[in-house]
């Protein structure tokens, strides 16, 4: 049971990483952001325009609020 706790917390970190990296290439946002779904439903999650929004704006929160500690 740990070991499948550690090969999902490192999927999840590389998933995050990966999604951070998109985010931050120098790329239209519109582009960025299909990039992202197109990675995320090959991993199996499906995710709405809506909710795409909202996961930027979460993942932006959190790189901004740890810029200014």
């Amino acid at each position: 049971m740990k070991n499948l706790s550690v090969l999902f917390a490192f999927l999840g970190g590389a998933a995050v990483g990966a999604a951070l990296g998109v985010l931050f290439a120098p790329e239209k946002g519109v582009d960025t952001r299909k990039r992202i779904c197109q990675l995320l439903r090959e991993k199996g999650i499906k995710l709405n325009h809506q909710e795409m929004d909202e996961l930027v704006d979460q993942i932006t929160t959190e790189l901004t609020s740890d810029n200014k500690e």
